[in-house]
């Protein structure tokens, strides 16, 4: 029986990937925080400690490791960057350093992230340079050069799989598309009459995350690497808006007010991947675009 540790498995992508692997006959654990229950499979860890990240790996012995535990907001990392950089750089840096000395017989993925390209041209392909446009995107290309250097270096099975936007009725709700689907869900109700959201313009390859959790896992089956996930489709917030309120028959614009307090102080135009490697060597391809992204998001939160 195969043996995974999940960091961050409480958050979206932790908990699909978490039901994901289990039902394929995995034993998995995670790690959670603080004021999270620990169970015997759920390992308290402080992923900006190195002795609580040599506690757990030794623990677990596990074989498959798969590291998206971060500070994960963009916004956020503005307001403390050296937190973020802390909990998402230098977090990776530690967990290949237990992976090293402890398991390194364990394949390691990497939870990389679109914004790594920043302000490079559309559409983003695993040779289009980075230029990060935020202390987070800044501590994840950090990670993901440290994944790279433990591959060559000391040949771990490590690979960075460069997730483009990918979303779901479990998002966080400081993301802008919960944050939408909240608000339309609340609209619809009677709760609330708007919702003000930032820069309307910016465009993202908005996919489903549980469609994106089954790339992690495919690439790990595969020869290490590093590969985009991505829809190959682009959408602007607005878009995403209009998507979202008609799915509850509203219109978008009677509702949507915008602030200048809610832009960042660097923003990222557009993103769109080319997953075309992934399509060819690990057969992924996503389904779900952004218009039933929106749907789907808004019929739960409605429902809920």
């Amino acid at each position: 029986m195969t043996t995974a540790l999940i960091t961050g498995i409480t958050g979206q992508d932790g908990s699909y990937l978490a039901e994901l692997l289990e039902h394929r006959g995995y034993t998995v654990h995670g790690t959670v925080r603080r004021h999270q229950q620990v169970t015997p499979t759920r390992h308290l860890c402080d992923l900006t400690d190195t002795a609580s990240v040599d506690k757990v790996v030794d623990e677990v012995r596990p074989d498959e490791i798969y590291h998206l535990g971060a500070q994960t907001h963009v916004g956020e990392s503005f307001k403390s960057p050296i937190a973020t950089f802390d909990a998402t750089g230098a977090a990776t840096l530690r967990l290949l350093e237990a992976v090293r000395r402890i398991a390194p017989q364990a394949r390691f993925y990497q939870a990389a992230t679109s914004e790594l390209f920043g302000i490079s041209p559309a559409p983003q392909s695993e040779s289009t340079p980075f230029h990060p446009r935020s202390p987070y995107g800044v501590a994840k290309l950090a990670a993901y050069w440290a994944v790279v250097n433990y591959r060559e270096a000391y040949g771990l099975h490590a690979s960075n799989g460069i997730l483009f936007n990918h979303e779901s009725p479990r998002r966080g709700a400081g993301f802008v598309t919960r944050k939408i689907s909240l608000a339309v869900a609340a609209i619809k109700r009677g709760d609330a009459d708007t919702v003000t959201l930032g820069n309307l313009d910016a465009r993202r390859d908005w996919g489903f995350a549980p469609e994106y959790v089954d790339g992690m896992h495919r690439i790990l089956q595969h020869a290490p690497g590093d590969y985009i996930l991505a829809t190959g489709t682009s959408y602007s917030v607005r878009d995403f808006a209009e998507h979202a309120f008609a799915a509850a028959d509203l219109d978008w614009a009677d509702h949507v007010r915008t602030a200048e307090a809610q832009q960042r102080p660097a923003d990222v135009p557009d993103l769109v991947g080319d997953s075309s490697r992934a399509r060819d060597e690990l057969g992924w391809v996503p389904t779900i675009h952004t218009p039933e992204l929106a749907r789907i998001m808004v019929t739960a939160d409605m429902a809920a």
